[in-house]
């Protein structure tokens, strides 16, 4: 959700956690932007007033970037050529304040339903492919279950190829930008994968790149 109304998104979170729907909070544009893609969300709630700007702004650079998550946009507007032109922008759905909880639920339950095109559901790098929905991690015909803290972590790591990703994108994909995470748990979800990864005799290791984060390198001793 991308709400800059303290009051405001307080409410809506706690609505949507209340009908149990996980929720993550950013309150600019650049934040949200940052969020989105450190992670993979099954809907977006976007309100268009923001301090940085328009939210139909974040909504247009998402589309064009082939992020294609659905997206309800809020807005005291409710002028005919507003809700128009939150649309045309990409706009899965409009829902302009004053709104009822329920009703805010219900839209968001109905975004949930749609399938989401959101980057490769099944990315790979090198010899790994990682199946997304069975949490599995392949190298060639060698398999192994991930945990879903381990999938998010390799799904960020696999789109990014051999790119470093910092420390904090890899604890927001695992757990959230919302949830309290023990200093340790990161890496004893990389000790975890990379011991996985030996396991299915992959060549593709998750190297700490000092003071900047981990990436997935080949291991060329292994070749």
């Amino acid at each position: 959700m991308i709400e800059d109304h303290e009051r405001m998104a307080r409410l809506i979170h706690k609505g949507l956690v209340a009908a149990g729907i996980g929720v993550d909070v950013a309150d600019r544009i650049d934040a949200a932007w940052t969020a989105v893609q450190q992670m993979s969300y099954q809907a977006l709630v976007l309100d268009r007033g923001l301090p940085d700007g328009d939210g139909l702004v974040l909504l247009q650079r998402l589309r064009s970037s082939g992020v294609r998550v659905p997206c309800l946009v809020l807005t005291a507007r409710d002028a005919l050529h507003d809700r128009v032109e939150g649309l045309e922008a990409g706009a899965d759905d409009y829902l302009p304040k004053p709104f009822a909880m329920d009703e805010m639920v219900a839209r968001v339950r109905a975004l949930l339903r749609r399938p989401v095109e959101f980057r490769a559901l099944d990315p790979s790098h090198g010899d790994l492919t990682l199946q997304s929905a069975a949490s599995v991690l392949c190298c060639g015909d060698e398999r192994v279950t991930l945990a879903p803290a381990e999938v998010h972590i390799m799904l960020l790591l696999l789109r990014k190829h051999e790119e470093v990703v910092r420390r904090n994108a890899l604890e927001a994909a695992a757990w959230g930008l919302s949830e309290a995470v023990t200093p340790n748990a990161l890496d004893v979800a990389l000790h975890r994968i990379r011991r996985k990864l030996v396991a299915i005799g992959s060549q593709q290791r998750i190297v700490n790149v000092r003071g900047l984060g981990y990436a997935l390198r080949e291991d060329d001793s292994a070749q």
